[in-house]
């Protein structure tokens, strides 16, 4: 071959080659186009739904009543800056000489999305909550279950005549009564 040949066969080669991808991105354009057009999508919904559920950081106050192992049963926050106040009440059972036990917490607090409080000692038991708070799924601060407080809960019994104590543990989900 001559070089005059060879110069129009790596033209020619070159040519092809740098068509072909041209082509190909022309033919692939709308499918880019959609999927840049979904990604945004997506992108914006999961924007608006973290904006919708602050973390615990971003409540400022947690003041409200709570159900506490039964819908019957209240947990009743007060929240001044870091400070919890407030109450558990427990209906009794038929057999229990008073129809409700008021368990009032003498140590609270809250730190960013951390709480923690203990309750006094009522017929040798108390309890004792720590946890975290988050956005339940109401819809608007008022509803039910708009709040929630997530952690471990714990029972402690004193028997007064062995000096023993025992501590149920459980894991338990508080849930904002709304208002009424």
């Amino acid at each position: 071959m001559s070089n005059c040949c060879m110069k129009t066969e790596k033209i020619r080669t070159r040519t092809v080659r740098q068509s072909l991808p041209h082509h190909c991105l022309q033919a692939l354009k709308p499918w880019f186009k959609l999927a840049a057009i979904a990604a945004v999508i997506a992108a914006l919904g999961i924007c608006s739904v973290l904006r919708a559920q602050p973390s615990g950081s971003e409540i400022s106050d947690i003041t409200g009543d709570y159900e506490f192992l039964q819908p019957y049963n209240t947990l009743a926050i007060l929240q001044e800056d870091t400070m919890l106040k407030g109450y558990i009440d427990v209906l009794q059972g038929q057999s229990e000489s008073d129809a409700i036990l008021s368990y009032p917490i003498v140590n609270g607090d809250r730190k960013g999305d951390r709480v923690e409080f203990t309750t006094r000692r009522i017929h040798e038991m108390y309890y004792h909550f720590s946890g975290t708070v988050r956005r339940g799924s109401g819809k608007k601060p008022g509803e039910p279950d708009y709040l929630e407080l997530v952690g471990e809960l714990q029972t402690i019994q004193n028997n007064s005549v062995t000096n023993q104590q025992t501590v149920e543990r459980r894991q338990v989900v508080f849930k904002s009564k709304g208002k009424r």
